[in-house]
C-alpha cells in the first residue's frame, strides 16, 4: 500500500525561482559571461600585441617582467622571485592592469554611447531640446567670459 503524500515546494524556493527568473537577473548574468570573455580579449591585446610592441621602445625591456624586490632574493622573473618568498612589488602587471582597464573602459563607453543613439533612434525622438533656464544659464556664462579680461 503506498501512500501518496503530496510534497509542497518550500515558498522560498518558489521565491528563488521567481528572482532568477526576472529580466534584470538574467540581464546581469548574460552581461557578467560576455564581459568575463571580453576581459580575457584585452588581457590577451595588451600582453600579446601592446607589450611586445611598447618593450623594444623601452629599450626590449620584458614590460610585464618588471619588479622591485622589497625584501628577500631576486631572480629572474618575478614569478621565481616570489616562489622565492620574496616580497615584491609588480609594477609592470600594475601597469598591465592600468592598460587593461583603460581599454575595457573606452570599450564600454563606445557600447554605452552606440546604445544611447540607437535607443534615440528607435524612439524616434532627437535629443532633448535646452529649456529655458538651461538657454538662460548659457547666455549667462557667455557674457561671463566676454567680461573677463583676456589672460
Amino acid at each position: 500500500m503506498a501512500l501518496d503524500l503530496p510534497i509542497r515546494e518550500p515558498v522560498w524556493l518558489q521565491e528563488f525561482k521567481a528572482f532568477l527568473m526576472r529580466g534584470s537577473v538574467v540581464d546581469l548574468a548574460v552581461d557578467i559571461v560576455i564581459g568575463a570573455a571580453f576581459t580575457t580579449i584585452v588581457t590577451s591585446l595588451v600582453e600579446d600585441l601592446i607589450n611586445p610592441i611598447i618593450g623594444p621602445l623601452i629599450g626590449g625591456v620584458d614590460f610585464s617582467n618588471i619588479f622591485v624586490v622589497l625584501s628577500g632574493e631576486r631572480r629572474a622573473s618575478l614569478e621565481a622571485t616570489r616562489e622565492g618568498g620574496a616580497a615584491v612589488l609588480a609594477i609592470g602587471r600594475f601597469i598591465n592592469t592600468i592598460i587593461k582597464f583603460v581599454i575595457v573602459a573606452f570599450a564600454i563607453f563606445w557600447v554605452v554611447r552606440i546604445l544611447a543613439h540607437l535607443r534615440l533612434k528607435e524612439l524616434g525622438k532627437a535629443p532633448p531640446a535646452s529649456t529655458p533656464t538651461e538657454k538662460l544659464l548659457t547666455e549667462i556664462r557667455d557674457e561671463l567670459r566676454a567680461a573677463r579680461p583676456p589672460a
